[in-house]
């Protein structure tokens, strides 16, 4: 069963939408809160936000696992969905907003769409500038790597 066909792998992607959502809508909800003066419930939603991150984490943990993963694969990750976000999702969201009449949905899309296109453009530059670092790097450690092993071989030939 590869991933993509993982009942588990599907509700892990699920229960982090879900706890990630419920993060976000009780800041919105503690804003409300704090805006009409109940601040003892402002601190509630906020309390709770805070556990909702946490288990959102925990199923990330398990859907990206930071052992197996490292700097360009996390930047791939983020350019693959902020593009999807901008070419497809928001895309769709957006025509069916006009559809409907709902100019407000509509022009709130549209911002989306800039603002992933720009997040993927950031990705993708951050990602060039990694690659540049690391090859960089090796070449530092090819370097130190021959003089360790030019050494060793003079240490050893005594």
């Amino acid at each position: 069963m590869t991933k993509q066909e993982s009942v588990t792998v599907k509700n892990l992607e699920a229960a982090f939408a879900g706890e990630s959502m419920a993060h976000m809508k009780y800041l919105h909800f503690a804003r409300i809160c704090r805006e009409q003066g109940d601040e003892a419930t402002a601190k509630v939603f906020e309390e709770t936000a805070a556990q909702e991150i946490q288990h959102a984490l925990g199923h990330a943990e398990l859907l990206f696992p930071r052992e197996k993963l490292g700097v360009k694969e996390v930047l791939r990750y983020a350019i693959e969905g902020e593009t999807y976000e901008y070419t497809e999702m928001y895309p769709k969201f957006r025509h069916a907003a006009v559809e409907e009449g709902n100019s407000a949905a509509a022009a709130e899309f549209d911002e989306q769409i800039g603002e992933s296109k720009d997040h993927a453009g950031l990705f993708k530059r951050t990602l060039e500038i990694a690659a540049k670092r690391f090859a960089a790097l090796a070449k530092v450690e090819e370097k130190h790597a021959k003089r360790y092993e030019t050494t060793l071989s003079a240490v050893a030939a005594k």
